[in-house]
């Protein structure tokens, strides 16, 4: 269980932050960066619950689940390898977290249309705020995999797929908030030359 009693701390104050296990990083480090960007996108579909909750319970209820996955993603990334080894229960990003993403995604998918074009951003409140998440998503997944090509820091294979699979999964729920695909906006290439 989580406990904090004081909200500052001053330990930032000289352009840090502790990672699980104490070691300090740069606040603009690119793992710092990366769950940092994760908890933005928790931020962004805290909003889209705002329009979720009475409007689609069930998408709702998705949403809450994935938010609580994204703190034990930023959790994931916030403990370095060498920190798992010594500590039982060390938070992870695991496959059955994907697994549930990937059969959301197919039942949201079922009744949708094929796509004849891309979908720009908008339609519904939900709908949009949506897509901000979905690109939120995968500026943080741009950041992971880059710190994962590091050969000195270690990124969890389920954290990439994970992320992968819920910028997927944000782009279906927002199709289905726009009346199943009926409020999508199209891009039409060369439409306003």
């Amino acid at each position: 269980m989580v406990k904090i009693n004081k909200i500052y701390t001053r330990t930032g104050d000289d352009g840090t932050t502790g990672l699980t296990g104490g070691e300090r990083r740069k606040k603009s480090d690119l793992r710092v960066a990366a769950y940092g960007t994760i908890d933005e996108a928790s931020a962004c579909i805290g909003m889209a619950r705002v329009h979720t909750a009475e409007a689609h319970p069930e998408i709702d209820a998705m949403l809450k689940r994935i938010q609580n996955d994204l703190f034990d993603l930023g959790a994931d990334l916030a403990t370095l390898e060498e920190s798992r080894k010594g500590g039982a229960g060390a938070l992870r990003i695991i496959a059955s977290q994907v697994e549930r993403l990937e059969k959301e995604i197919d039942m949201l998918n079922a009744d949708l249309a094929p796509l004849t074009s891309f979908v720009l951003p908008g339609g519904s409140p939900a709908a949009a705020a949506l897509h901000l998440a979905r690109t939120v998503t995968r500026r943080a997944e741009r950041l992971i995999v880059g710190l994962a090509s590091r050969p000195e820091e270690t990124v969890g294979a389920e954290v990439v797929r994970y992320v992968n699979r819920l910028s997927d999964f944000l782009f279906v729920a927002a199709r289905v908030l726009n009346d199943n695909g009926a409020r999508d906006v199209l891009w039409v290439p060369g439409q306003y030359r």
